[in-house]
């Protein structure tokens, strides 16, 4: 099982600026906790060892909360100086990993994957990347995916605001490092949906398994104000 996994915190949070002034999207506060807490309790629950925050935006609140340990979680932090995107964040956070796969999360979405699971597909498959899908009824605020009957993804559809259902990137992933590193450029802000799923798609071996699992994305205020309601029934502590 993998005991490492990357939590990408450096977003500016345009969207939900008038609703948590000078905080970074990833702390925003849920029923007074930060959102990062109850990632970071789910991580926890199914071993994960050791958290590698990439931060960007105001990341000095981040490390002054956090510091190195959470329950007993190790914290270290890969920052960027300049915005690098969330392929060029995670390229940089991914050297700080002393083993060859890493889990990564979106730092302002939750979903509730079976991590046990998720791993066991990935590695049964022999994926170089694996992605945790969600069927959503709307999937208008999100590109699409495509995959075979053996869960190898053949495509990703650009979002076109078209009301229906659909599959999409639950934005929890498991990279091989080695993998990553060949086929992604240094120092260069990029983007992990656009830049490297996409365009690799024919090139290795990505998959995609389906968790029907709670989802939610707070980068808007409307589900900002959903998850002080659902996450007061949270079960990961």
């Amino acid at each position: 099982m993998i005991k490492t996994a990357i939590i990408l915190a450096g977003g500016f949070g345009t969207r939900l600026q008038s609703v948590i002034k000078e905080l970074p999207k990833p702390m925003a506060p849920i029923n007074n906790i930060p959102f990062l807490n109850y990632q970071l309790n789910y991580l926890k629950h199914y071993g994960i060892k050791n958290i590698i925050f990439s931060t960007g935006f105001l990341a000095e609140k981040i490390k002054n909360y956090y510091n190195n340990n959470y329950k007993g979680l190790t914290i270290v932090y890969s920052h960027e100086t300049n915005p690098l995107g969330t392929g060029g964040g995670i390229r940089l956070a991914i050297n700080n990993c002393s083993t060859n796969e890493v889990l990564v999360l979106n730092g302002d979405s939750f979903f509730d994957v079976n991590l046990f699971k998720f791993y066991t597909f990935h590695a049964e498959n022999s994926a170089q990347v694996s992605l945790a899908l969600r069927e959503v009824s709307d999937s208008s605020r999100y590109g699409t995916i495509l995959k075979n009957k053996n869960h190898s993804i053949t495509s990703f559809k650009e979002k076109n605001g078209i009301n229906k259902q659909g599959l999409i990137n639950g934005g929890v992933y498991i990279l091989n490092k080695e993998v990553y590193l060949k086929y992604t450029p240094l120092d260069i802000n990029f983007s992990i949906e656009k830049d490297f799923f996409e365009k690799k798609v024919n090139e290795l071996t990505i998959f995609g398994f389906e968790f029907n699992g709670y989802f939610i994305d707070i980068g808007i205020p409307d589900d900002y104000k959903k998850a002080q309601n659902d996450f007061k029934e949270f079960k990961y502590k």
